[in-house]
């Protein structure tokens, strides 16, 4: 479609829009195809020059998933699926001629590899360790020597506290009905337990060069946290690094032999990066909120999260930038235009709205008859910029990007107000602006010396206040931010006995604590306390939790002393906070 004009499609309706970037190339609602971006991609599967459309279709409704490829519009061939698909990549896999590259497909646990449209070779993923208690209660059940009801109530006690979990097939057993059981067990009595994890996404990575033409290897991402590097032609594990949560999305760069750096974004919400010859993650992004899509652009990885934003991120976890959406984000997908080296990253939003990112720079918004849940772009055919859409109804969407339009930053919704532009009306230079400028280049020195002596008592006043403050207790405050406490003190009574009231409060915004214990340190000639060690209940953050205890004065001289509190924490010596309170003089003894 480079030399040949768009009606390239076969029933296409090409539409041109005053004002547009894109050319409608293909409209059809009613293509049936259901699936999202990790399931499409684009490659000249023969060796042709054409490039085809590869879709992983999800076959909603009750239908087989299929595997799709598209010439235009039209499904040149389509193959049944046994399982879901997770993602579909194409890779050149050796150095042979022709360079025609193969097709991974991952789906449940294996990744089917075609070359030539043809079934070339099943990669399964290695199957997980079995739990010993679980086997040895299916070999019981094998030898009757246990019925379904027991069985069940031994598998249940095993998935609550054993630490390697339960088959597929006793969490199946454990779902029947007790009249089913029976007949469950019969029949799988006989079959060896197995416990096998399933892919939950794919992407390539280049061997050992940078080329476009260069080998890849395969990424993938499993179920049970692990992150699986296969060789490109043996299709062994060259590298296992471990998550600490499923991964969803992954982004690479670099090559597998020199350096290489991972990013996977996780379903516990952080996006964790690993680096070569790392077994656990050099740096984590944590997210506040689920992500929805990872892109890389050029150096810098782009989030969406379910809040309804894109966030910017170094690859050292630094946030750049942040952009708030009007809807929420469907699908997310590069946008890398060759021929000008732009790189930006499509967003999908749920109300039918297409938008064009580079950095928060909005470049151009497409807007569709229905959302759209996956974004493809790239050489279809033999056209070179091309993006393939399809809809939540299944509809499939074809626009080709004009050989003159050009992306403009700055050139969207987003970006300074025209008001910026204007300039500001700068009054002339006084004759005191004159004589204060003189001044200061004449006197800088002393002017110097003079500030950093006012700055040096100011900052030592402040610390002798801060001392008297904490010696008198006027108002103690926990010094660690992770346990923020306040403290408050109330002595009532005019002697012997009096009241001591202790007011603490959780200054934090939202965590509450608990543990905390209080102890009180005194003159035992003085005084005596029958409550000087007791435990804090649970303290809520912002209210003000009362604590009373007595105090009898055992001196009858008129004389007065300081009792100290300290607030600790169970198993710890330091205390978290601690106050002086002065203790008034018993009227009653200095009467007597």
């Amino acid at each position: 479609m480079a030399a040949a004009p768009p009606s390239d499609f076969n029933g296409g309706k090409v539409e041109s829009e005053a004002g547009s970037k894109w050319l409608d190339a293909h409209y059809d609602p009613l293509a049936s195809i259901h699936t999202f971006s990790a399931c499409l991609a684009l490659a000249d599967l023969h060796g042709d020059g054409e490039y085809k459309l590869v879709v992983g279709d999800l076959g909603p409704g009750g239908q087989q998933p299929r595997l799709k490829v598209l010439k235009g519009p039209r499904v040149l061939t389509e193959s049944p699926l046994s399982e879901l698909p997770a993602a579909a990549v194409t890779f050149l896999k050796d150095h042979h001629e022709p360079r025609t590259p193969a097709l991974a497909l991952a789906s449940g646990p294996c990744v089917y590899v075609y070359k030539n449209l043809r079934p070339y070779f099943k990669f399964s993923l290695p199957p997980l360790p079995v739990n010993p208690l679980e086997e040895d209660l299916w070999d019981q059940a094998k030898e009757d020597r246990i019925d379904p009801l027991t069985l069940k109530e031994m598998l249940e006690g095993i998935r609550e506290k054993a630490e390697v979990p339960l088959s597929v097939q006793s969490l199946r057993f454990l779902q029947l009905e007790l009249s089913e059981m029976e007949a469950f067990v019969n029949q799988h009595k006989s079959k060896a337990i197995k416990r096998q994890t399933v892919i939950t996404t794919m992407t390539t990575l280049k061997k050992n060069l940078a080329d476009e033409d260069a080998v890849s290897c395969l990424v993938l991402g499993t179920e049970n946290r692990e992150l699986l590097v296969l060789d490109p032609e043996a299709f062994t594990t060259l590298a296992t690094m471990k998550l600490p949560s499923v991964p969803a999305f992954l982004e690479v760069s670099g090559q597998f032999d020199v350096e290489f750096r991972l990013a996977a974004a996780c379903r516990n919400g952080n996006v964790y990066i690993l680096r070569r010859d790392s077994k656990c993650p050099k740096y984590c992004i944590e997210l506040s909120a689920q992500p929805v899509g990872l892109v890389r652009v050029h150096k810098v990885l782009v989030v969406g999260s379910n809040q309804d934003s894109l966030h910017g991120f170094t690859h050292k976890g630094k946030r750049l930038w942040t952009v708030q959406m009007p809807a929420a984000i469907l699908t997310m997908n590069l946008l890398e235009q060759h021929s000008r080296g732009l790189q930006a990253v499509m967003a999908g939003l749920a109300n039918g709205e297409v938008r064009i990112y580079q950095d928060k720079t909005l470049l151009n918004v497409i807007r569709t008859p229905d959302a759209v849940t996956s974004l493809c772009f790239g050489r279809f055919g033999r056209e070179d910029n091309t993006l393939i859409m399809t809809t939540r109804g299944g509809g499939l969407i074809i626009k080709i990007l004009k050989r003159t339009a050009v992306f403009v930053e700055g050139g969207g919704e987003l970006g300074p107000p025209p008001a910026q532009a204007t300039k500001l009306s700068v009054p002339r230079k006084t004759r005191l602006y004159v004589d204060q400028t003189l001044r200061e280049r004449e006197a800088g020195t002393a002017m110097h010396r003079t500030f950093q002596t006012d700055l040096y008592l100011l900052r030592l006043r402040a610390a002798r206040a801060y001392v008297q403050a904490l010696e008198s207790s006027l108002s103690p405050v926990s010094a660690t931010a992770r346990e923020p406490l306040k403290l408050h003190a109330v002595v009532q009574g005019l002697g012997p006995t009096f009241k001591l009231t202790l007011h603490l409060q959780n200054t934090s915004a939202a965590r509450p604590l608990l543990g905390l214990l209080v102890c009180f340190l005194h003159n035992e000639a003085l005084y005596a306390l029958p409550r000087a060690f007791f435990k804090v209940p649970l303290l809520v953050p912002g209210l003000s939790y009362p604590l009373e205890t007595f105090v009898e004065s055992l001196s009858d001289k008129g004389i007065s002393d300081v009792i100290k509190v300290l607030v600790l924490r169970e198993g710890q010596s330091a205390p978290l906070l601690s106050a002086h309170i002065n203790m008034p003089v018993s009227e009653g003894l200095a009467a007597a």
